[in-house]
């Protein structure tokens, strides 16, 4: 029998950690993990002679602006970005036009991936009308998403039908949830402070970018504790497994931590600005290029820690592109800007980046990227794993080669990342997508519609690990 695909000579990131081996592939899945004397024919071979073959990532807070917001980014740009910078999987969020609320807004998206989309997808809709959350839940999703923010001065990127803030609904929406098991993305604001700070700030005169980064991060995250601290005693009292988006306070962190501790079902994320974009200087130089948020310099190191610790189990890009015109009239008028930070292209990177540095260990990246979000996000087997069985996504990278990112090589359509100029210490080479190359040699080649919804049930992971595997770890 010949296999589709060998990858020889690598460092491959397992389970069970690194180790050098070849990974066949065949069928679209990882068939084997062999040594390199192994004889086995293949029908390709690919050198990946002093590189890493990691897990493709499994990014679950992706902002693909289709429908509605095109001239920022489509379903075709983003995964073209994912593509090119190692993402394999993404959930989309449900802030479009219409937004995605209901069965009949679920289907029409679920349509333009299916026809557009290079790598698998999900799609997180709001849960905002009640009767329909069930009837989306059975359609393949694996997570829900809401907004406990409205917007000051704009109606974007926070949208309405995507935002609650009132408890009591938070509460029947989790007990609704909870019932389909699938887990609740929460976007935590405590909305009745923001308005006194932000009116505080803004009778100042100081509708800037320093004066913006400053409300939202006012009183050591005051707005970001109180609604961290809510969502987790609902989460508590409603048995709802909840995931907590743009986690970036010391005390929101610790707070997870109790809640682990305490045995409530939580996961939070840490998105690419954060520990990459969010210092001072940041904002004073790059004004609304960098904003998202300002994270203090005390808080940043939280951050790092809760990564080390696992505390914050998840890396997710939180891929928000807005043009330049979106983006200028931030600097006198920042409260009319768009927020948010192009992010998919560059976070692996980033990550990888971060492990030369010692910032991270290579396995405590790869779980965060790839391994924990499949596992918390349904998952399990299937996505973000180099094991016998599990989709053949993977990624070649180069761990030590120097290179400077610039707008050049931005695939968006906004045509600007916020880490212009910055030089980092590890590139992506190839991407595979189920066992076909979406990226590879500096271009995208996956073809639109290639990628495939991402929602295998657990029946499908036990009958796809029970299948025989070909040559398992032989010559290991």
């Amino acid at each position: 029998m010949t296999i589709d695909l060998r990858i020889a000579g690598g460092t491959v990131v397992t389970p069970a950690g690194p180790e050098r081996a070849d990974v066949l592939v065949h069928d679209g899945r990882i068939a084997g993990l062999v040594g390199p004397d192994v004889a086995i024919d293949a029908a390709r071979t690919v050198d990946a002679t002093g590189r890493l073959v990691l897990p493709g990532m499994v990014d679950v807070h992706v902002h693909t602006r289709e429908p509605g917001y095109e001239h920022k980014d489509d379903i075709l740009t983003t995964t073209r970005q994912a593509a090119a910078g190692g993402v394999t999987t993404i959930f989309g969020m449900p802030n479009l036009k219409p937004p995605t609320v209901d069965v009949e807004t679920l289907t029409d998206v679920f349509e333009r991936y299916a026809s557009s989309s290079i790598v698998d997808w999900n799609h997180n809709p709001a849960p905002t009308k009640f009767d329909e959350i069930e009837p989306m839940a059975e359609m393949g999703i694996n997570a829900f998403k809401i907004y406990m923010v409205v917007d000051t001065g704009r109606t974007y990127p926070h949208p309405a039908g995507t935002g609650i803030h009132d408890h009591g609904h938070l509460l029947q929406i989790m007990d609704r949830i909870a019932k389909t098991g699938k887990r609740f993305i929460v976007h935590p604001h405590d909305q009745a402070l923001m308005d006194y700070i932000e009116g505080e700030v803004l009778a100042r005169g100081e509708n800037t970018p320093q004066g913006y980064a400053s409300a939202y991060a006012a009183r050591e995250g005051v707005i970001w504790d109180t609604a961290i601290d809510v969502v987790l005693r609902l989460a508590e009292a409603s048995g709802c497994p909840v995931h907590i988006a743009h986690i970036q306070t010391r005390r929101s962190i610790e707070a997870v931590r109790r809640a682990k501790a305490a045995g409530i079902d939580v996961t939070c994320e840490v998105n690419h600005w954060a520990p990459f974009l969010s210092t001072w200087n940041d904002v004073e130089t790059l004004g609304p290029y960098a904003l998202s948020y300002w994270v203090p310099d005390d808080n940043r190191a939280a951050i790092w820690e809760g990564m080390r610790d696992g505390t914050i189990d998840i890396a997710s890009s939180d891929h928000a592109p807005h043009t330049r015109e979106e983006k200028e009239i931030g600097w006198t008028e920042m409260w009319s800007a768009h927020t948010g930070t192009p992010g998919i292209q560059y976070y692996y990177e980033l990550m990888l980046d971060a492990v030369n540095r010692g910032e991270l260990t290579l396995e405590r990246a790869v779980d965060m990227v790839a391994t924990i979000p499949a596992d918390k996000f349904g998952l399990a087997g299937v996505k973000g794993t180099i094991q016998v069985g599990a989709d053949a996504d993977l990624v070649i990278a180069d761990p030590a080669h120097e290179w400077t990112i610039t707008n050049d090589d931005v695939l968006s359509k906004i045509g600007w990342t916020p880490y212009d100029g910055r030089t980092i210490s590890a590139r992506i080479e190839r991407t595979l997508v189920r066992g076909q190359d979406v990226y590879a040699d500096g271009e995208v080649v996956g073809a639109p519609g290639h990628g495939k919804l991402a929602a295998a049930p657990a029946a499908a992971h036990a009958a796809r690990a029970a299948e025989p595997a070909l040559a398992a770890n032989e010559g290991n």
